[in-house]
């Protein structure tokens, strides 16, 4: 129906034309008072022939439109299957449009080319700037003051900021390394509390946990990375009380902390991309990147992420590592 109103409008004008020559035939036959029958006769052979030119027409617009309709799903891959021209002007159409496919080529493969580099160059600095990290936290090792412990704070910080960097780059680059398999949770658990020690220690921030004996389909090294994050994001917001890791039923990891809190009105876009809410606009060091990672890395582990949440009263974070355990070999 909707290429049969297509054709109409874009015939409207042959059709008009065919219509007022109808009248004016009509008119002409009227004034010098042929017989009504020869005005029929000719009538009905005129609109006979007329709809046989109708329909075929009709028919080859319709099986072009539909070759077009088609076409518009795979356009941005090639210009193949676009139907031959019929006229010059169709033709000249095509030529144009076959020169703006190249050129949006060739843009996309200097973009490609250009976002290759600079993915090449920020992943070779990431890796870089972990050196002097190191060194630096060697050097502080040495002394034990409160200085050096709050200057091995903010290298952690550095750290965890060099981390999400390279989770950018990686989560969007064309090669995969994932290596999804049966992992301990409570040995990732205990990777990312290490990490975090010193901050507990140094922030006097107790923290609750009991291995949880349980085991999981995932990949370590960026389900690791999320458990970081959230941990980091509890230590971050609790100046003072408890932080607890703890499994619900069935599968269900819970970082529970006693901080300040998450806005109602900022719950439903935590997992937004900047988005930073109330804390964020008072901290001033937000970037909201790290919940909007954690999401997207779920995601593709084929895991769940909720957040609940009271001002004043702490939050949860549960990690649903039983949700769609199996999609993730397929």
């Amino acid at each position: 129906m909707k290429s049969f109103v297509q054709y109409l409008y874009s015939y409207r004008k042959g059709i008009g034309a065919f219509g007022l020559f109808s009248v004016i035939f009509f008119t002409i036959f009227f004034l010098y008072g042929l017989p009504a029958e020869a005005v029929l006769y000719a009538s009905a052979v005129c609109g006979f022939v007329g709809l046989l030119l109708f329909l075929r027409n009709y028919l080859h617009f319709q099986q072009k439109y539909r070759q077009l309709s088609l076409l518009k799903e795979e356009v941005g891959i090639s210009l193949e299957k676009l139907p031959d021209a019929e006229h010059g002007l169709e033709a000249l159409y095509q030529e144009l449009l076959g020169e703006l496919y190249r050129q949006k080529q060739q843009c996309l493969y200097e973009n490609a080319n250009r976002y290759q580099e600079l993915t090449e160059y920020y992943t070779i600095w990431a890796h870089q700037i972990k050196t002097p990290i190191a060194a630096m936290d060697l050097i502080l090792q040495r002394e034990d003051s409160g200085f050096s412990r709050e200057v091995r704070q903010e290298l952690r910080r550095i750290e965890q900021y060099v981390e999400m960097v390279l989770a950018v780059l990686r989560l969007d680059s064309d090669s995969s390394d994932y290596v999804i398999r049966e992992y301990d949770l409570d040995g990732m658990l205990r990777q990312a509390l290490r990490k975090y020690a010193s901050q507990f220690i140094y922030r006097k921030i107790s923290l609750t946990y009991e291995p949880v004996g349980q085991k999981v389909v995932t990949d370590e090294k960026w389900l690791v990375f999320v458990i970081e994050q959230l941990l980091s994001n509890a230590l971050k917001y609790t100046k003072n009380g408890s932080i607890s890791i703890f499994l619900e039923a069935p599968k269900t990891l819970c970082i529970r902390d006693t901080g300040i809190g998450i806005a109602p009105e900022d719950l439903p876009r935590v997992f937004e991309k900047g988005y930073t809410g109330c804390n964020g606009r008072r901290d001033k060091k937000a970037s909201g990147i790290g919940l909007y990672l954690c999401r997207r890395i779920l995601e593709k582990l084929g895991h769940g992420i909720s957040v609940e949440s009271e001002l004043g009263a702490g939050t949860v974070v549960r990690l649903d590592l039983w949700q769609k355990e199996e999609s993730v070999f397929e």
